[in-house]
């Protein structure tokens, strides 16, 4: 009977590695975020004169670093790996190993443990943490950096607000909350049933109650059979389940919902017919996508540079930063073409996990036994 792996049965050579997998994984991170902080510092100093100290320290650089060290988190992980491998190889200490008869299978399990261990962290922090962080960043680059504001507003809005009722307006200002040549049509199968239009309709922002809108000059046609009731007024309150948020997209506002949000969002515009959120697909599968990575990229890792060569970890460490690069470049590649429609967000951000799955098996299979 084939026995389950239990973590009680790692052994003191097992937790060398994951110690050695996961301290050089944060120590690059530190590292390579203390520079990135320092040349982010020098780059906008002149834009961030009018920030206190404690805002640029609390409000900007505590949401800029895990935001950045969670973005590069498989080139993190790659470079760890080659490493620390390329320094135990070169030692010849996985040839120690596989004199004791340890096969090459066996010594990637505390390699797979700490990928797995990043992976949740990753996953963890990018699907609930950061993009809280994100909310507070993104506020303060508007505030400071003059980077793109929520849009002010927007025409020709069309959606469906719940099943069988749609709602138009031709024009709509965020500053204000007041949309203009306002209609609401509710339908029962194909018949209409009730249609509603109002020369301007106000988010009431002010109210406890959510969806809460304000119709002005509006005109309520009911339709039943051949008979018409119609009714008019200056003003209605009513709700409307909708708010701007559903048709208004902010620069950045994907980054800064929470993975439940995200895919409560996507199916909500879906289901009201809303096209424009390419880019919430796009988040949504990233995080996934890049997360699992980490298993990829470690065994890429692992295969390259656990056999020995003859210069050092020179060699190891060009290839596995390319092959990084590469890794990054296609990814961002195949995020353009989800952007303009080319390809589903769902295999644009797999894709590259895909194609590297393949390289990652043949490494392996060619790896030192």
């Amino acid at each position: 009977m084939k026995r389950r792996f239990d973590i009680r049965f790692l052994t003191r050579l097992d937790w060398y590695i994951i110690r050695k997998f996961l301290g050089t994984y944060f120590f690059s991170i530190a590292l390579i975020i203390t520079i990135a902080v320092v040349f982010d510092f020098n780059e906008k100093i002149d834009k961030l004169k009018d920030a206190s100290a404690a805002e640029i320290a609390f409000r900007y650089y505590l949401n800029f670093i895990p935001y950045f060290a969670n973005l590069f988190s498989p080139l993190f992980v790659f470079i760890a790996v080659i490493y620390f491998t390329s320094k135990l190889a070169e030692n010849s200490e996985i040839i120690a190993m596989f004199s004791t008869g340890m096969s090459f299978k066996r010594m990637m399990i505390p390699y797979m443990i700490s990928a797995a261990l990043i992976a949740g962290l990753t996953l963890s922090l990018g699907s609930s943490i950061i993009p809280k962080a994100n909310a507070k960043r993104i506020s303060f680059e508007t505030q400071y950096m003059n980077r793109k504001p929520r849009a002010n507003g927007t025409s020709n809005i069309q959606l469906e607000v719940e099943e069988g009722i749609i709602a138009y307006m031709d024009r709509y200002e965020d500053y204000n909350k007041v949309g203009y040549r306002f209609s609401l049509d509710r339908f029962e199968g194909k018949q209409l049933m009730s249609h509603m239009t109002a020369r301007t309709i106000t988010y009431d922002t002010l109210n406890a109650e959510r969806y809460h809108w304000i119709a002005k000059n509006y005109m309520i046609r009911d339709l039943s059979g051949d008979l018409e009731t119609i009714s008019q007024g200056t003003e209605l309150d009513t709700v409307i389940h909708f708010e701007p948020a559903d048709f208004l997209i902010t620069y950045g506002q994907e980054e800064t919902m929470t993975s439940p949000e995200l895919k409560e969002y996507i199916q909500r515009q879906k289901n009201r017919g809303f096209g424009n959120i390419q880019d919430f697909e796009i988040e949504y599968h990233k995080r996934y996508a890049m997360s699992f990575a980490s298993f990829i990229l470690t065994i890429i890792g692992v295969s390259l540079s656990s056999r020995k060569r003859k210069g050092g970890m020179g060699l190891h460490l060009g290839i596995g930063i390319g092959l990084s690069f590469a890794y990054i470049m296609f990814q961002t590649l195949a995020s353009s073409f989800a952007v303009s429609g080319v390809m589903s967000a769902f295999w644009a951000e797999w894709s590259p996990n895909i194609i590297f799955f393949f390289i990652a098996l043949f490494l392996y299979i060619k790896a030192p036994k």
